[in-house]
C-alpha cells in the first residue's frame, strides 16, 4: 500500500462511520442476561439489571473544547443518562494532559470544573485515571458514569412508537455555538461584535447544555417513549441513531425547529449547517400524541422552549424532512460540521 493510498483510507476527525460502528458493536460479548441495553447504534448508554433498580452506564469524552472542558465532561454524561430516566449518581474520569505544556494550575483548574461540576448536580467522583500522555496538543478528559432508575421508569431510545410526536426542546446548536465563540472568537471578530461573541460564548450556560431538568419534567409529566441527546453530528445525527435505535421512520418539519438567531448567524458566516453541529442542550423526545401537549406545556412552564417538529412513523429506519406534503431523505452527516474547522485548525 502507498503513503497515497493510506492517506486515502483513513478515516476524518468525529465519531466513526455508522456502518463501521455497527459492525464492531455487533461483534461485542454481552452474554450476562441482566444486560438489558446492550451496545448499538443509537443507544448512547448501557444499562444493568441491579436487583430492584437498574444501573445505567454512560462514557463520553471531551475533544473539541479546551475552555471549561471539566464543566462540559460532567454536563454531557450526565444529559446521556438523563435520556434514560435515570439519576446521574457517580463519575470516574480519565484525564490526559500534554506533554511540554501541563502544570499543576492547568491540573487544578480542571479539578475545580469537575468537582464543581459534580457538587451541583449532587454526583460522587469515585475514581478514574490521570496522566501526561505524549502526542497530546490539548488536554483530553473522558468521563463514565453511573446512574440509576426503577426498572418501570427506564427509557430507552428503542421505545419510540408509530405515531409518537417529536419533541425538541431549546433549539440547535447550543454547544456548537458556545465551542466555536470560545475556540474561534479571533476569526468572529469584526463580523460578530465583542458583546455578540460573549453572548454566544455564554450559550454554554445560557441557555445551557445540561438537559437534566426538562429530561427530568417530561418523564413525570406524560408517556415519553424515548429521549436522545443531540451530540456530534448535531439534530441530524440524533435523528438518524434515534430512527435506527428504534427501527423507525422519522418525519420531521425542517422550519419547526427552533435555532437562535445568533446560532443562525454565527453558522452562516462559518458556512456550517446549524441542524448537523453538536447540539448538547437540546434534548430531543419522542413522546405519546396524547400527551405531547401536557409534556411540552410542563418543560416550558419551567421556563425551557420546547417545540413539536415531526413525528414517528413505522417504516424502516430512517429520517425524512417534510415541507407542503412532500418529503426529502436525510442524508446521515459524515462527520460533525464542526469537525471541519477542528481537521483544518493548525496544531
Amino acid at each position: 500500500m502507498t503513503p497515497d493510498t493510506e492517506k486515502r483510507d483513513t478515516l476524518p476527525v468525529g465519531k466513526l462511520p455508522a456502518d463501521l460502528l455497527a459492525k464492531l458493536l455487533a461483534q461485542a460479548p454481552v452474554d450476562d442476561p441482566r444486560v438489558l441495553v446492550k451496545p448499538g447504534p443509537g443507544l448512547d448508554c448501557a444499562v444493568v439489571e441491579y436487583g430492584d433498580v437498574c444501573l445505567v452506564y454512560k462514557s463520553d469524552p471531551i475533544t473539541f473544547a479546551t475552555d471549561e472542558i471539566g464543566w462540559y465532561l460532567v454536563q454531557v454524561n450526565a444529559n446521556d443518562i438523563a435520556t434514560t430516566g435515570a439519576a446521574p449518581r457517580w463519575l470516574l474520569v480519565t484525564l490526559l494532559l500534554p506533554e511540554g505544556q501541563t502544570t499543576a494550575a492547568l491540573v487544578e483548574q480542571i479539578g475545580r470544573q469537575i468537582y464543581d461540576a459534580c457538587r451541583a448536580l449532587g454526583l460522587a467522583v469515585i475514581g478514574g485515571h490521570t496522566e501526561i500522555t505524549y502526542g497530546l496538543d490539548r488536554p483530553v478528559v473522558v468521563g463514565t458514569m453511573v446512574g440509576e432508575v426503577e426498572r418501570q421508569r427506564l427509557v430507552t431510545p428503542q421505545g419510540a412508537r408509530p405515531g409518537d410526536r417529536l419533541l425538541l426542546t431549546k433549539g440547535v446548536p447550543i454547544e456548537a455555538t458556545a465551542i466555536l465563540a470560545r475556540e474561534f472568537a479571533g476569526r468572529l471578530a469584526g463580523a460578530f461584535s465583542p458583546a455578540e461573541i460573549a453572548e454566544a460564548q455564554a450559550f454554554l450556560t445560557d441557555p445551557g447544555i445540561s438537559v437534566l431538568p426538562e429530561a427530568q419534567t417530561a418523564a413525570q409529566a406524560g408517556r415519553v417513549t424515548a429521549m436522545h441527546d443531540p451530540t456530534e453530528g448535531g439534530l441530524v445525527g440524533a435523528l438518524w441513531e434515534l430512527a435506527e435505535a428504534s427501527g423507525r421512520s422519522l418525519v420531521v418539519d425542517r422550519a419547526a425547529v427552533p435555532i437562535p438567531p445568533l446560532s443562525a448567524r454565527l453558522c452562516r458566516f462559518l458556512g456550517l449547517d446549524p441542524l448537523a453541529a453538536i447540539a448538547s442542550g437540546a434534548l430531543l423526545l419522542a413522546v405519546a400524541a396524547g400527551d405531547a401537549p401536557a409534556v411540552r406545556q410542563a418543560i416550558e412552564t419551567g421556563g425551557i422552549v420546547c417545540a413539536e417538529i415531526g413525528r414517528v412513523e413505522a417504516g424502516p429506519p430512517a429520517v425524512w424532512f417534510e415541507q407542503a406534503g412532500e418529503r426529502e431523505q436525510v442524508i446521515r452527516p459524515e462527520r460533525d460540521e464542526i469537525a471541519r474547522l477542528f481537521a483544518g485548525r493548525p496544531k
